[in-house]
């Protein structure tokens, strides 16, 4: 991972006419990427939705099982999961899910 020398932010490869550059989605800084330092493995969609908790049908055992109480119904069960929704230097947000009644809130840490 190499990172822009104006901003501080990260260069992504990006194939031209002229080959393989490196740029900064922040400030637009660019530079000819070396054919070693580039290695794509898969193409990333920043349009990607995350599901949390989406159906009933879903294995609910994958997800980890914490002791808080339920705001609904006061089990003192909930599967839980993380995710960044923030700016990074913030704490990521839990998303918990009753184990008894299904109800789903979030914190935030």
């Amino acid at each position: 991972m190499k990172f822009c020398p104006k901003c501080g932010g990260i260069l992504f490869p990006k194939n031209t006419k002229e080959g393989m550059i490196l740029y900064c989605k922040k400030c637009g800084y660019e530079e000819k990427a070396k054919a070693e330092s580039v290695k794509i493995k898969e193409k990333i969609n920043e349009k990607t939705d995350i599901k949390i908790f989406t159906s009933e049908s879903e294995n609910m055992n994958v997800f980890p099982i914490a002791d808080v109480e339920c705001p609904k119904c006061g089990h003192r069960q909930a599967y839980y999961t993380m995710e960044q929704t923030r700016s990074s230097d913030e704490p990521p947000t839990r998303f918990f899910k009753c184990v008894k009644c299904g109800y789903v809130w979030r914190e935030y840490s």
